[in-house]
């Protein structure tokens, strides 16, 4: 008999979407250039909801706003804007989707300067996760001291939804620090 999978605690498995994206996308270091564009602002579009409401609609972002090509979101206008706000597959909130609009400049004057997010988000771990060992969800933490600087920082560049918590979660969504719980199986799959 086969012993079942012992994964994060967090991981709704009633939800396939939410299994997928814990066994094959949470804690994996990230080195790809439109994952990481596209999830610092899908991690800000959560900012007072759940993970899972975002991961259920991502598709439906991905759709909306051009597939995550900078370029053409860092041109929205009114109208597309007011487009946006009328999708019902998105979180339909003025704040988030101008923050969108906002990373996309943000994030072109970051490449015109001849650096991109893989390069300046790695830096700051030194190019390696760093790896805890979460015993019990209680003692997954919501922000740290490094979350802290990445956060100030990005804002410094314009970003925008970049919070020391929204960063602290991005960092574990695109593997700069791996939380999976000691006993997950990711765990080790993870440091790999």
């Amino acid at each position: 008999m086969t012993k079942p999978l012992h994964r994060c605690n967090w991981a709704n498995p009633n939800n396939p979407r939410y299994i997928a994206y814990h066994d094959e996308e949470w804690g994996v270091p990230c080195h790809d250039e439109l994952r990481l564009f596209e999830m610092l602002n899908l991690e800000g579009a959560q900012a007072g909801l759940s993970w899972e409401t975002v991961l259920n609609k991502r598709d439906s972002y991905r759709a909306a706003f051009d597939h995550w090509d900078a370029e053409k979101i860092a041109a929205y206008g009114p109208d597309k804007v007011a487009e946006l706000l009328a999708n019902p597959g998105i979180i339909r909130n003025k704040l988030k989707v101008a923050a969108a609009i906002a990373n996309a400049q943000a994030y072109l004057r970051l490449r015109a300067e001849g650096s991109s997010l893989d390069q300046y988000l790695w830096a700051w771990v030194d190019g390696k996760p760093i790896v805890n060992n979460v015993a019990r969800q209680e003692d997954r933490m919501a922000k740290t001291a490094l979350s802290d600087k990445i956060s100030k920082d990005l804002g410094k560049r314009g970003f925008k939804f970049v919070g020391s918590t929204i960063i602290y979660a991005y960092m574990q969504g695109v593997g700069m620090v791996n939380d999976h719980d000691a006993t997950c199986f990711r765990h080790a799959a993870c440091q790999q």
